[in-house]
């Protein structure tokens, strides 16, 4: 059974030889076929709910522009602009992001990812001094000390405890007090300093939720650009459902049936809850568990 998580299957050749060639971006600007993606304020350009890509304008500083790949054999490229700020997730972007092809949006989610990990990077985490973009726009260099700085993704445990009972299956949902009204997911948190995605998995459902995880099935992984993270979706059998809330993380947790997350995730009238958006995961994740993965 195949799931196809949100901002994933884009179509662009990362071109990780290039980029090691440091003359490779005026050399593609010189050649005159590369494309551009304006991305002003990390919200990009559109035409008609695709990615709106135009030719590039050999006036901008090659040092300002990252490569983001090829598509159809094509140079991809976005800027950095000179006052680059760390990214703001708001609603006009997510609105967006649900109106793109998938493979838009996941291309559009390296982009962002991208300019944002400069703007969060611009000094040395060595020495302190400024540092540079190099390697194309995937990487940052320090002229003081030497340090050669790289994109992190910051790994996240996603997951879905099941309780059965007899032929009756359910999942734990809990709800966020930021979460739009009625909305409950899949329960989440960062891995920690030398953790397993496993021990993770358990710690997180016991911490938030108090359950105990026994045996732990991965089902998929995504890319999150918000800022770059890299959702990791379990699903965790436990033996007793009493649920004990931590307050501090959760407004509220229940368990669901089948029936309850079919109907979240049709949108229908009266179901019990709000499905997270289907560019979330945690949305790929519960239809992945009612459809029996």
């Amino acid at each position: 059974m195949a799931f196809t998580p949100g901002f994933t299957g884009s179509v662009l050749d990362r071109v990780e030889a290039e980029r090691l060639d440091p003359a490779i971006v005026p050399r593609l600007v010189a050649e005159g076929d590369a494309l551009y993606l304006a991305m002003p304020d990390y919200e990009p350009a559109t035409d008609d709910a695709s990615l709106a890509w135009t030719a590039l304008d050999a006036a901008i500083p090659a040092d300002e522009l990252v490569l983001l790949g090829r598509i159809d054999g094509r140079p991809r490229f976005t800027r950095l602009p000179g006052d680059i700020q760390p990214a703001r997730r708001t609603p006009a972007v997510m609105a967006l992001i649900d109106s793109l092809p998938p493979s838009d949006a996941a291309t559009y989610g390296v982009a962002r990812s991208l300019l944002d990990w400069h703007a969060r990077h611009r000094f040395c985490a060595f020495c302190g001094n400024p540092s540079t973009p190099m390697r194309a726009g995937w990487a940052r260099h320090c002229p003081a000390c030497g340090t050669e700085h790289y994109p992190r993704t910051d790994p996240v445990v996603i997951m879905l405890a099941e309780y059965r009972r007899g032929d009756i299956a359910q999942v734990l949902v809990g709800r966020q007090p930021i979460f739009p009204p009625g909305r409950f997911s899949a329960l989440a948190g960062f891995l920690e300093v030398g953790e397993a995605i496993e021990g993770a998995v358990a710690r997180e459902l016991f911490e938030e939720a108090g359950v105990r995880a026994g045996r732990i099935r991965y089902v998929a992984s995504q890319p999150w650009p918000f800022p770059s993270q890299l959702m990791i979706a379990c699903i965790a059998e436990v033996d007793d459902p009493t649920i004990t809330l931590d307050t501090n993380e959760l407004e509220d947790a229940k368990w669901v049936t089948r029936a309850d997350v079919l109907a979240a995730l049709a949108g229908e009238d009266g179901a019990p809850f709000l499905a997270p958006p289907s560019y979330a995961i945690a949305h790929t994740l519960l239809r992945a568990w009612a459809e029996g993965a």
